[in-house]
């Protein structure tokens, strides 16, 4: 289920919109100030985030810049009392994918935030690339600069999950779950194993270990 962080510190807003979001088929998550929204957002939470502007300890934009410098590409809603075209242009610059000013109706939130995620979805395709890297997807080869690579199925299945969400850290769990059908972690280094291996195989500076967090594709 696609899940939506929000990080927003007046409770009536942040029922409002997540009761909403529920009713709409989605999952979500509520925080209330800055550095735990960044925490969340950084650790792959969420597929979409709602951040407002006015949060304690840290605002909106502070955790933005933030989120985009240390490589996230989650795609994020900005909510805020502030309707200036300079506060707009500002969450824009900080990487915003949107800027809705409150008051708001739900209605048109939520045709924002599908249109986000609809953004940001993978289409379907015979291959997928980043930098040097390519696999194709029908044919199941890898290549880097051109050169193909002997890849295990597991070993391609784990490449293809850092290659469809280039910049986005994907947590251990995460990885257990969509490669190898685990909801649970067994207590191995299974991952860590095979991201060796991948680096090994595809290049040692394109999986970034993010302590704490899991690994992201650059």
């Amino acid at each position: 289920m696609t899940r939506i962080l929000i990080v927003e510190d007046e409770p009536r807003i942040a029922a409002f919109v997540s009761r909403g979001l529920e009713a709409a088929g989605y999952e979500t998550l509520v925080v209330e100030d800055g550095p735990e929204g960044l925490e969340s957002a950084l650790r792959g939470d969420a597929d979409l985030v709602l951040l407002d502007v006015g949060l304690p300890t840290m605002d909106g934009f502070e955790v933005l810049r933030e989120l985009r410098a240390r490589g996230s590409a989650v795609p994020v809603i900005m909510l805020t009392a502030r309707s200036s075209t300079r506060d707009t242009v500002t969450g824009l610059d900080a990487g915003a994918n949107d800027y809705v000013p409150k008051p708001f109706t739900f209605e048109e939130l939520l045709a924002r935030v599908r249109s986000r995620l609809r953004e940001s979805v993978p289409q379907p395709g015979v291959s997928i690339s980043h930098g040097d890297v390519v696999l194709d997807i029908l044919a199941r080869r890898a290549t880097v600069a051109g050169r193909e690579i002997d890849l295990s199925a597991r070993e391609f299945a784990l490449a293809e999950q850092f290659l469809r969400n280039p910049g986005r850290v994907l947590s251990r769990e995460q990885l257990l779950s969509r490669v190898w059908g685990l909801d649970f972690d067994p207590g191995s280094n299974v991952v860590d194993v095979y991201v060796r291996y991948l680096r090994g195989k595809l290049g040692s500076d394109h999986i970034v270990t993010v302590r704490g967090a899991g690994y992201r594709w650059e």
